[in-house]
């Protein structure tokens, strides 16, 4: 009986050296280095949609408090005079705690009101699978709107936060990658939650089929 004891310890006490030598390993070899377009080069045009405006640059206690190593807001006009918020997030390295932030945490501090919870399947314009993506109804006094985002990061896109982590460690382990980001569409509600959900759908379409130059796969 003492020698089985006596094995086992000696097995696990191999393991566990074992398993520090790899983690020890995995530190010293950092994150992988991949190649990226800034977001600042994202289309001008998607479709029927233009940019309006410059690029927006949030002040500094929000991009502190962010912590993205490049993002990009920006609003997108149709011809008919329709505009739509375009927002991306990305995180070069997860490992440190910096992390893309979901709107359920986010819009609430800032005053908006999260409704009617859905998911819905986006078909990117260009040889993406379609994949699903969050939808809400938020409103802000009298300003309402449709929301749709999801999760990017090495080549998928997630509506679930919680798969997204999951998946973060494991590439982070396989592949030593562990950049992300975050999209998001907004649609102003207007008289009807149809045409806003199916502009918002159109938009996503479109900036999915770009997304892997600038959230590599």
């Amino acid at each position: 009986m003492k020698a089985g004891f006596e094995k086992r310890f000696w097995i696990l006490l191999a393991a566990l050296l074992l398993w520090g030598a790899v983690i020890n390993v995995w530190e010293r070899a950092g994150e992988a280095k991949v190649s990226r377009q800034p977001w600042k080069s994202f289309p001008a045009q998607m479709g029927n949609w233009k940019q309006q405006g410059e690029d927006m640059r949030f002040d500094e206690a929000t991009e502190k408090v962010l912590r993205a190593d490049d993002y990009l807001s920006r609003n997108y006009i149709a011809p008919d005079g329709r505009i739509i918020s375009f927002y991306a997030g990305y995180y070069a390295s997860q490992r440190t705690g910096a992390t893309y932030h979901s709107p359920l945490n986010c819009l609430p501090g800032s005053g908006w009101v999260l409704t009617n919870l859905g998911r819905i399947t986006i078909t990117p314009a260009g040889n993406r699978p379609p994949f699903e993506v969050n939808r809400y109804m938020v409103q802000n006094g009298d300003d309402r709107a449709l929301m749709l985002y999801w999760y990017e990061g090495r080549g998928r896109p997630l509506a679930s936060e919680y798969w997204g982590k999951i998946y973060t460690v494991i590439d982070s382990v396989k592949r030593r990658r562990s950049d992300g980001a975050m999209v998001r569409v907004m649609v102003p509600l207007g008289n009807s939650q149809d045409e806003a959900q199916t502009i918002a759908v159109e938009v996503a379409s479109q900036a999915a089929s770009r997304i892997p130059a600038f959230v590599p796969d």
